[in-house]
């Protein structure tokens, strides 16, 4: 059954958008065969794909560095593992199975499925969140025992609240609408006027991956900083 463009199957009294779930375990296991084979054989004067490894990690140990200190490093799995993930999962929704058309929908990133937007943002939640309790304990959310205290951690209740709510709809709205208007640019004309579109959407892809990776940074840097 195809419900909002979603391949849905029932199983008892639960629903699955299977075009999700199937694209999001290729782009897993797509990271992970990459992972295998660029750690394979590492060597002293590396390879291209070792070298391009190391930049790429450089950037991730840089960011951190920069927004969160030396001790940012630490959070560099979760920080490298969701941009990675991200991007993947985005550029899945242009190249290459959009050429493939399922009988109960298509294969389309599986970032604009909000259900796995939102599941991203609550683990990015529950990350900071002990990150600041391991690091500042009850301070984290209690600041002083005063009226300005207790309006301070209804403050930080309804960031907490707002934070991945807003990292989830801005990362399945940007891929849903670019989705969107290439599929309505197709039906009016399937050869050249959704290219510039398709190629403005590989650079949305991969700003929209940055976004929420420096974001991510930035909510485990106030959770973690003493100045919070």
């Amino acid at each position: 059954m195809s419900e909002a463009g979603h391949w849905i199957t029932h199983i008892g009294n639960y629903s699955f958008n299977m075009d999700t779930l199937l694209t999001m375990w290729a782009a897993m296991i797509f990271l992970v065969v990459c992972a295998l084979i660029s750690t394979r054989k590492l060597t002293l004067v590396p390879s291209r794909i070792q070298a391009f490894i190391e930049s790429l990690m450089g950037f991730f140990w840089e960011l951190t560095d920069s927004m969160i200190g030396h001790d940012g490093r630490k959070h560099i799995p979760l920080v490298a593992s969701l941009f990675l993930f991200i991007v993947t999962a985005n550029l899945m929704g242009q190249i290459p199975f959009k050429l493939f058309e399922l009988k109960h929908g298509e294969l389309a990133s599986p970032t604009n499925d909000i259900n796995l937007t939102a599941a991203m943002a609550v683990i990015v939640l529950i990350y900071y969140v002990f990150a600041g309790l391991k690091k500042k304990k009850l301070r984290f959310f209690i600041h002083e025992i005063s009226f300005v205290g207790f309006i301070l951690f209804l403050v930080e209740i309804l960031e907490m609240v707002t934070r991945p709510l807003t990292l989830a709809l801005r990362l399945f709205g940007n891929i849903l609408a670019g989705e969107i208007l290439i599929s309505a640019l197709l039906g009016m004309c399937a050869y050249l006027l959704p290219l510039p579109i398709m190629f403005f959407e590989l650079l949305v892809a991969v700003v929209q991956a940055l976004v929420f990776t420096m974001l991510t940074v930035v909510y485990i840097s106030s959770a973690t900083s003493e100045e919070h």
